[in-house]
């Protein structure tokens, strides 16, 4: 694990304050995923390390709305495999696509997502693009938040690769 960008990344997005969570729960901390993804100089490093995840074969990087689009720029940057991003659903106007960008059809395509928690989302996306004729086998991610994502994941036939989990965050920002 590389501490000094896992404690960056904590540094950058941990925040601290009254919040209310999607769950309705009022928490005094709130891990912002964004500014992290927003940040280049972090974005940038954390690119460098994702580049490694990325399985062989692998044609096209499939960032999902929202958060992993930013990071699917950057690891088509760093390693010029073209990059598609996806809605999570597809547009009712104009070309009607789920997917823009690089074609998905009979390509081997990796998901890029910013932070895993319960898997919903990518399980949503992972069917689509399955439908729309996409050979989705892998995930990229950042954070895996809580293990049950992994898991429901793995269930549908992915393989996950993450660069963190969180509680690594939470240990790299003691040292």
């Amino acid at each position: 694990m590389n501490n000094e960008l896992a404690r960056e990344i904590y540094e950058v997005a941990h925040l601290t304050g009254d919040f209310t969570l999607r769950s309705g729960q009022i928490s005094n901390e709130y891990f912002d995923k964004y500014l992290f993804e927003a940040n280049p100089i972090v974005l940038s490093k954390v690119a460098k390390e994702l580049v490694t995840l990325i399985p062989a074969g692998v044609e096209v990087l499939a960032g999902l709305e929202m958060g992993g689009i930013p990071i699917a720029t950057a690891l088509s940057l760093q390693s010029n495999i073209p990059a598609a991003f996806v809605r999570k659903k597809a547009k009712e106007y104009g070309t009607c696509k789920l997917a823009e960008g690089s074609s998905i059809e009979g390509k081997r395509i990796c998901i890029i997502e910013d932070v895993v928690t319960t898997g919903g989302q990518v399980i949503l996306s992972t069917n689509d693009l399955r439908a729309a004729g996409a050979i989705v086998e892998d995930i990229v991610c950042v954070i895996e938040r809580n293990p049950e994502g992994r898991t429901k994941l793995e269930e549908i036939g992915l393989n996950v690769h993450s660069l963190f989990k969180m509680e690594e965050l939470i240990e790299a920002s003691k040292l």
